[in-house]
């Protein structure tokens, strides 16, 4: 088949999967916004929005502006394809920044596959959650409805849906609900392994290894999205129970999700600033983003890793600390409770109750039966259902090639 994969950040979800296709004997092309992340057997073509968005347009539109911007580029790009004579059996793309919103415009009966990652929520799921930073205004509301405008009008053009977890595909309204197929993209759990001598080097000095009581917290951003600000409030006391511990925070200082921090600042030092009084930070090492063969020493060292989040998409770093036989303490929300069942392969309390973090963690840092015994469910549970090779790849080829038959 000739199958082309849409996506931004290519290969972004598609990593595992455009490779595999090109495997298979698919002619596999990806069209994006970057020249620098292309995959071997696959012809990547980029293209570029013409429009900056409008100073004027209205503010609950600017969204679909962008994204009305990038699905024209694509729709231009796609001609252009179409005038040399390229015509897909199959498209695939993340409908997220609207690209695959003019496909059909221009191949009126090809095959359109989309991957449902979010539908917005005005109430029960992130927006909402946390009031110390939204309180939800009418405003707020109508603003949340209009971004959903992408998500509706790709509902008329699909032919056929897939979402990483039950959790995402149920935030779908029932029509579109019922044409999504869930299949995780898939955890190397052969590559993502437990290591005894692992080791890490902080700042090229400190040397941290396995059996040193190292606590890991990861984001991509720190923010409070991810619980960031829960974490750091937990510290004085968690350092009061284990005073030996060292914390290791992974995370850049922007915003992934969610509005910036007031003032100017970062919602790091905020937070930071609000412990320092009552923290050892000797004991608090800031590492920023890592490498990622860094990323996973440092989980193989973790002695107990923590995930946090509100009702949001759920990390790949959760997965990745699971399959490396992490003891994980994680907030007790839907989405997590997808993957993690408490006291079986992880342990989970609420997001917002700082002082019971703090004591979760420190009961397992006291209790090396426990962590092993959490560690290696976690891991098993990976392995058993979101490993990659054995069954997100596959069941995500299979949902490829079903659509085109």
């Amino acid at each position: 088949m000739r199958i082309l994969l849409i996506h931004q950040n290519f290969p972004g979800q598609f990593k595992h999967l455009a490779p595999a296709l090109a495997q298979r004997g698919h002619a596999v092309r990806a069209l994006a916004m970057r020249a620098d992340t292309g995959v071997p057997g696959v012809e990547h073509i980029v293209y570029t929005p013409a429009r900056a968005p409008s100073k004027s347009v209205h503010p609950w539109l600017l969204d679909t502006e962008v994204k009305f911007a990038r699905a024209q580029a694509v729709m231009d790009a796609c001609l252009a394809m179409r005038a040399q004579g390229y015509s897909p059996d199959v498209v695939i793309a993340h409908p997220g920044w609207g690209e695959s919103l003019f496909i059909k415009a221009v191949w009126p009966g090809v095959r359109l596959g989309l991957y449902g990652e979010l539908y917005y929520q005005a109430d029960g799921a992130d927006m909402g959650f946390d009031p110390e930073f939204s309180a939800p205004s009418v405003q707020d509301v109508c603003r949340i409805q209009g971004k959903n405008i992408n998500n509706l009008m790709h509902a008329e053009l699909a032919d056929g849906w897939l979402s990483p977890t039950r959790w995402q595909a149920d935030t779908f309204p029932p029509r579109i609900r019922s044409r999504i197929t869930v299949a995780h993209d898939g955890i190397d759990t052969a590559r993502l392994v437990p290591n005894p001598n692992a080791f890490v080097m902080l700042n090229g000095k400190r040397k941290l290894s396995v059996g040193d009581e190292v606590i890991t917290f990861v984001n991509r951003n720190l923010e409070p999205y991810r619980g960031y600000h829960s974490f750091m409030r937990a510290l004085p006391v968690l350092q009061q129970l284990r005073p030996q511990a060292r914390v290791v925070i992974v995370g850049a200082d922007g915003v992934s999700y969610g509005s910036a921090a007031p003032g100017g600042a970062t919602w790091k030092s905020v937070f930071l600033n609000e412990v320092r009084d009552r923290v050892d930070l000797s004991r608090v090492h800031f590492v920023g983003t890592l490498p990622y063969k860094d990323f996973v020493s440092l989980l193989q060292v973790s002695m107990v890793h923590v995930y946090l989040t509100y009702p949001f998409v759920v990390s790949w770093s959760l997965l990745e600390a699971m399959s490396l036989g992490c003891a994980v303490v994680a907030s007790d929300v839907a989405p997590v409770r997808e993957f993690i069942e408490q006291d079986v392969n992880g342990r989970l309390t609420s997001f917002f109750d700082a002082q019971a973090l703090a004591r979760a963690v420190a009961e397992l840092l006291e209790s090396p039966e426990d962590r092993a015994r959490l560690g290696a469910a976690a891991r098993a549970s990976v392995q058993g259902l979101y490993d990659l090779w054995q069954h997100g790849l596959p069941a995500q080829i299979r949902w490829v090639e079903a659509l085109a038959a």
